[in-house]
């Protein structure tokens, strides 16, 4: 008697996600991660911002002569959590996944690379809005500056947001070893703790083109901008729209950088 074997084809894969819907998937993932594990972190990023505000308190008054210093202080200053939290935390934790071969989870997820970049960079974004609108706050009223355009934090926090979470992640994937990540995440943040918050009228020539470079200076001067009496919108504009242009861009390396780890890994 002769057995029959019948040959079984292999089941299909899963269709691949849309980039929109893995995107909103892996944004709410993140933040209900986020709200767990990074609120402790927030608090240090906040409380390092408003003591550097303190700090500065001592060197720039609140004068006529001093009000463009000032400003530069408590935008830098607010700028800095979302730096502290897109950058340096991203860094690490990308480095982190990247290390444990946690992205090979994500590798055999049918989503789009740059729904999971994109994803975790708008979560740890999001995450810094409730820290630099106290801070900024707090620095209006340290320093006596106006709170009326104080909604172009708005803005600058989503796009400065952008710009340094594409950097963030970059550094976190495209680094070798854990500890170089946590390390370019801390020169990274250090960069923007320097340049963003000491006034560029006070820093030599040489520095203010190294200034140039950082894409949160451009939020920084933004809202720097907003606190003045009459406001040139179209300068703040501008500076937007700088952090606009990194943000694409670096998002877009951050995303190249997954798919160059993730193949490797």
């Amino acid at each position: 008697m002769t057995t029959a074997t019948t040959a079984v084809a292999p089941a299909g894969l899963a269709p691949r996600a849309e980039l929109l819907s893995s995107l909103d998937a892996v944004y709410r993932a993140q933040l209900s991660r986020a709200r767990v594990s990074r609120i402790p972190l927030l608090f240090v990023a906040v409380f390092q911002s408003l003591g550097i505000m303190v700090m500065m308190r001592g060197v720039v008054g609140t004068g006529p002569a001093d009000t463009g210093a000032a400003r530069d202080v408590v935008a830098g200053s607010s700028v800095l959590v979302v730096a502290f939290v897109a950058l340096n935390l991203l860094a690490q934790y990308f480095g982190r996944l990247r290390a444990s071969g946690g992205l090979d989870h994500y590798a055999t997820l049918p989503v789009p690379a740059a729904s999971v970049v994109l994803g975790t960079a708008a979560a740890y974004a999001s995450f810094t809005v409730p820290g630099t609108l106290l801070t900024a706050a707090a620095g209006c009223a340290l320093f006596q500056l106006s709170w009326v355009h104080l909604w172009v934090l708005l803005l600058v926090v989503p796009l400065s947001g952008a710009a340094l979470s594409g950097v963030g992640a970059a550094c976190g994937l495209l680094a070798n070893r854990q500890e170089i990540a946590t390390l370019l995440g801390q020169l990274g943040m250090s960069a923007a703790l320097l340049l963003g918050v000491l006034p560029p009228g006070h820093l030599p020539e040489a520095v203010r083109w190294i200034r140039d470079l950082l894409p949160s200076t451009y939020g920084v001067d933004a809202l720097a901008r907003s606190f003045a009496g009459r406001p040139d919108w179209a300068a703040v504009g501008a500076d937007l729209g700088v952090c606009a242009a990194v943000g694409v861009i670096s998002l877009a390396l951050s995303t190249w950088a997954y798919r160059r780890a993730a193949t490797r890994s």
